[in-house]
């Protein structure tokens, strides 16, 4: 979803046709296919190539359509909204999900953000509540991702949960029923009427009440105890997720299928007690098994709906539903097919499901899980074995399910996070059996309890509080002793190749040679196309300026962006090292600092904690981040590599001693030069450096070839003189600047110049990362924004 395959846009009708065809073939002939596994092969390689080009259409249709529903700039508006789902609050911030009444033909999800009580500026009006409708006056924050390859995708992000914008509230008025039907919207109205919406509502009312009701008590984990109930994260602190995410089972915090299941099955089991006791007539009419089903596919539905039709819990219900719909119309079940089967059925209801992490960890999972199962139903005469040979054989199962979960997710965990937690397998032996067999289940029925007797209630929560303790100390302990977690860099090819592995290894045998995974291996032995290029890539850091230059000899960061508070929202982890790791960045030789202000060299102290760094340049030491090799940058420095020449421009060595006075003035002025390649052959990279600093260097400089030009200060009004890109005539200019950002960088005047000097202009903003590559001796310009359609802009 969100790549253009031109083929599969064009010709799709054959897929259709093939498929059809197909369909008719296997039943009239299906004896045939049967029989011959050539043919068989054959026929499930067409039928395999008509479902994705099906599949691929079908999904682009949707995406297209949610896409059309965006905001893409910011305005200030005031909207009518309805509030049908309970807040986020995370990182001393609220988020509000709302439905926008009026702005499309179509009701549509914006994501309000609220200021805080303890914020100076406080928003005017009444706090919003389930179920009501809010006239609200603010700004418009349409989501824009950091298009750099391997950061997380903030568009994405919107698009797979169906959220068009984000809002900045600055007022909010209440709206009673009557003056939201004189404005027009009678038909919402009536919508919220309907049973199933209105005890949708109900349910999130309840979520809403647990989350009040734990935020007031006395116990010491009602942030988790929150998260292991319903999913909501609100009450927990930032310490017990570190935690989790540092042991390898933050996926414990996610409502997955034991949740469902567990206050599935309590619900059927209660029901089945009370109709031994006093009905058990009713077992004549249908069989146990059949009857049994209608109070575990109820309780699925409900608990999956209680917890916000996550993924993980959406897996099971529709697993569940088709069990339960195969048993009643007496079909064999086969585990796997059920399993594929829901992931079908979820991709049909949603298809931007495929864009979430959960979907892939899920069903991954699931299918590891299924393997392991099969394996256990192979051993023999188990009724007949002792207590001690079953409490053995189980703890067998748990050590090698865990091991082989490890194993089987360890791609999916690289293309995700990019690190892994080496102790997440001894972590998930101690606390899947804890938290899975006990705790959870103890919070399910504290809650049922809850509902019906407070005191009680609270008495079984304050036990479950009590074991939650327990298993944090052994966490902590567990902490003490795991190492830090591990970064990764890989390359898609190579994670590609190990993830061939992986599946060529689990499955069952007989269906591949398993001596074929050698040749898989080969990707993350041979070095990849990419490492024997030269690659000069201008990432999209925001507002700020981050320039990777990839030679096979050496490689070189020129300044590293940072964001103004890299405590709160990192550049340097959330962008710049993602991207380096996904290059198959294992070190870095030179770190170049233009000069130390924040959106230039902020991210720097995460990413000398990633990555080796054998020497730093800039034009002031950094004595209290620099560890490494350190040199002043200075006029005259050379670096010559076979294909590549560097060199600093500016400033002079005699002028370092006014560095401290105008740091952006006497930036380090990066020159590089590419040989044997043509197009664009020369850069000039500016840092922060102004108009003082171009009179110098076309002084010093006049016959300066320059054909990629990074103007100086992201494009403001100070720099990039006329003269000088007149002088220079760069056959391209680019800015590196943030979007929509307070400083109107780069300038009108700064446009204006290169308008009528007819000089070709591209920006980060725009374009997202911009990357010069070396293919058959031409510098070609890729652009990240145009490889996913999200990511497009019609500016």
């Amino acid at each position: 979803m969100g790549v253009n395959i031109p083929l599969v846009m064009q010709y799709g009708w054959i897929g259709k046709v093939l498929l059809f065809i197909s369909f008719i073939f296997y039943i009239f002939k299906r004896s045939i296919i049967v029989n011959r596994p050539i043919l068989k092969a054959v026929y499930c390689l067409i039928c395999g190539l008509s479902l994705f080009v099906i599949g691929h259409q079908y999904a682009q249709h949707a995406l297209n359509e949610r896409l059309q529903l965006r905001e893409m700039q910011p305005e200030s508006l005031d909207i009518v909204v309805y509030i049908d789902r309970i807040s986020e609050e995370k990182d001393n911030k609220t988020q509000q999900l709302a439905q926008v009444l009026g702005q499309s033909s179509h009701v549509v999800n914006w994501l309000l953000y609220l200021k805080n009580e303890n914020e100076n500026a406080l928003i005017e009006g009444p706090k919003l509540q389930l179920g009501h409708y809010y006239r609200i006056s603010g700004k418009t924050r349409p989501a824009h991702s950091y298009a750099v390859s391997g950061a997380f995708d903030q568009e994405q992000w919107f698009i797979q949960r169906n959220i068009m914008s984000g809002f900045s509230v600055q007022h909010i008025q209440s709206l009673s029923s009557d003056e939201i039907y004189r404005l027009g919207y009678q038909n919402h109205l009536q919508q919220q009427q309907k049973f199933f919406i209105r005890q949708q509502l109900n349910i999130e009312k309840l979520r809403l009440m647990f989350r009040l009701m734990l935020k007031k008590s006395p116990f010491q984990n009602k942030g988790l105890l929150l998260a292991l109930l319903t999913g909501d994260e609100s009450l927990l602190n930032e310490e017990t997720k570190n935690q989790f995410k540092q042991l390898g089972v933050s996926h414990l915090l996610a409502i997955s299928g034991p949740h469902v299941l567990i206050f599935s099955i309590m619900l059927s089991w209660g029901l089945h007690q009370l109709i031994r006791r006093y009905y058990p007539q009713i077992y004549l009419w249908q069989p146990k098994q059949i009857l049994a089903m209608i109070p575990l596919c109820f309780g699925v539905l409900i608990y999956t709906a209680f917890v916000g039709f996550e993924i993980p819990a959406l897996r099971t219900l529709l697993s569940i539903f088709l069990f339960a719909f195969l048993l009643l119309v007496k079909v064999p079940i086969k585990p796997f097919s059920l399993l594929v089967y829901s992931a079908s059925l979820l991709l049909l209801f949603d298809p931007f499901s495929v864009l979430s992490a959960g979907f892939w960890l899920s069903y991954g999972s699931c299918f590891i899980l299924l393997r392991i199962y099969q394996t256990i139903v192979q051993t023999p005469n188990l009724v007949s074995v002792s207590v001690l040979s079953r409490i053995i054989l189980l703890t067998k199962t748990l050590i090698e399910s865990q091991g082989k979960i490890f194993i089987a997710l360890y791609p999916l965990m690289l293309i995700f996070f990019q690190q892994i937690s080496w102790v997440a397998p001894l972590t998930n032996i101690i606390a899947i059996p804890l938290l899975g067999g006990v705790i959870v289940p103890l919070n399910i029925f504290a809650a049922c309890v809850w509902l019906i007797f407070n005191s009680l209630g609270n008495t079984l929560f304050q036990i479950n509080d009590i074991l939650l303790s327990m298993v944090l100390t052994c966490f902590s302990l567990l902490e003490k002793l795991s190492l830090p977690l591990q970064g990764f860099s890989l390359t898609p090819v190579a994670l590609l190749g190990l993830s061939c592995v992986i599946i060529i290894l689990f499955l069952p045998r007989g269906v591949l040679p398993k001596s074929w995974s050698f040749i898989c291996c080969l990707p993350l032995v041979i070095p990849n196309k990419a490492s024997q290029q030269i690659q000069l890539n201008i990432i999209d850091v925001g507002q700020g300026q981050a320039i990777f230059l990839q030679h096979p000899e050496q490689t070189w960061l020129i300044d590293t962006g940072g964001s103004y508070d890299e405590k709160a929202f990192s550049i340097g982890q959330n962008v710049v090292i993602p991207y380096l790791r996904q290059k198959g960045i294992k070190q870095l030789d030179h770190v170049v600092l233009s000069h130390l202000d924040q959106d230039h060299s902020g991210a720097f102290p995460f990413i000398a904690q990633a990555f080796p760094i054998k020497q730093v340049i800039s034009n002031e030491l950094w004595a209290e981040q620099v560890t490494q090799p350190f040199t002043y940058c200075h006029q005259g420095q050379k670096w010559q590599y076979p294909q590549i020449d560097i060199e600093i421009l500016w400033p002079k060595e005699k002028d370092l001693n006014l560095v401290s006075s105008n740091q952006n003035q006497y930036s380090c002025v990066v020159y590089i030069h590419l040989k044997q390649v043509g197009g664009y052959q020369n850069y000039l990279i500016m840092g922060d450096a102004g108009w003082e600093a171009e009179y110098q260097l076309i002084k010093e400089y006049p016959d300066l070839k320059v054909d990629v030009l990074v103007l100086g200060h992201h494009g403001s009004k100070h720099s990039s003189a006329y003269d000088f890109l007149a002088t220079l005539k760069p056959k391209l200019v680019v800015a590196s600047a943030g979007f929509n950002n307070r400083y109107g960088h780069p300038s009108k005047e700064v446009l204006a110049r290169i308008q009528a000097l007819n000089i070709p202009f591209k920006s980060t903003v725009e374009q997202g990362t911009l990357s010069f590559v070396s293919e058959n001796h031409q510098m070609i310009l890729y652009t990240r924004r145009f490889e996913r359609t999200w990511l497009h802009r019609n500016w």
